[in-house]
């Protein structure tokens, strides 16, 4: 982000922490989109992404003012996100069961160019058709960067099952789009 856009989004954010009602939605306006993106992403559906996006959102400026300066408020909100998401998962009860950790499991690499070469359109239909275990998982890992630790911190799982996880979401969307 450039300078002036911090410069304008800080102010959005202390302007929002007053209770200015207009720089809440000029914020909204800003991050929408792309924490659609992560919602629609971890759901695997439209209607559920926007139910949780929004309730993401109220959640955000009714605690804006617990906003640090030393922390931005894109990833700020973006944990909120991902936090929104997490529960509603939960509350779907179709979470990750843990698998039995094996010593024979290994971890496939990550750069893998026949995965990268199908469209996305293709690669997110695929997605949408595995488990919510398997694809929270590969949602934090591939498209939000967290770690395998992370992950099992996050969902209350070992670092092992995530991994395993991972590696089961990767091979079933292998099979989904016909890539050995």
């Amino acid at each position: 982000m450039k300078s002036g856009q911090q410069t304008i989004h800080k102010y959005l954010v202390q302007r929002s922490q007053q209770g200015d009602r207009q720089a809440q939605n000029e914020l909204y306006k800003l991050y929408v989109q792309a924490m659609y993106n992560i919602c629609r992403r971890m759901m695997g559906d439209d209607e559920e992404a926007r139910d949780v996006l929004q309730e993401a959102f109220v959640t955000a400026f009714s605690m804006i003012r617990s906003l640090k300066h030393e922390v931005t408020f894109s990833a700020w909100l973006k944990r909120i996100v991902i936090n929104h998401c997490l529960n509603a998962l939960k509350k779907k009860r179709l979470m990750t069961v843990d698998l039995k950790e094996s010593d024979d499991f290994t971890e496939e690499s990550n750069e893998d160019p026949d995965f990268r070469e199908y469209r996305v359109r293709r690669i997110m239909a695929a997605i949408d058709k595995i488990s919510d275990g398997c694809k929270t998982v590969l949602n934090l890992y591939l498209f939000e960067g967290y770690d395998h630790k992370e992950i099992g911190q996050i969902l209350g799982i070992t670092e092992a099952t995530s991994k395993a996880q991972y590696s089961k979401a990767k091979s079933k969307i292998r099979k989904l789009l016909n890539v050995n």
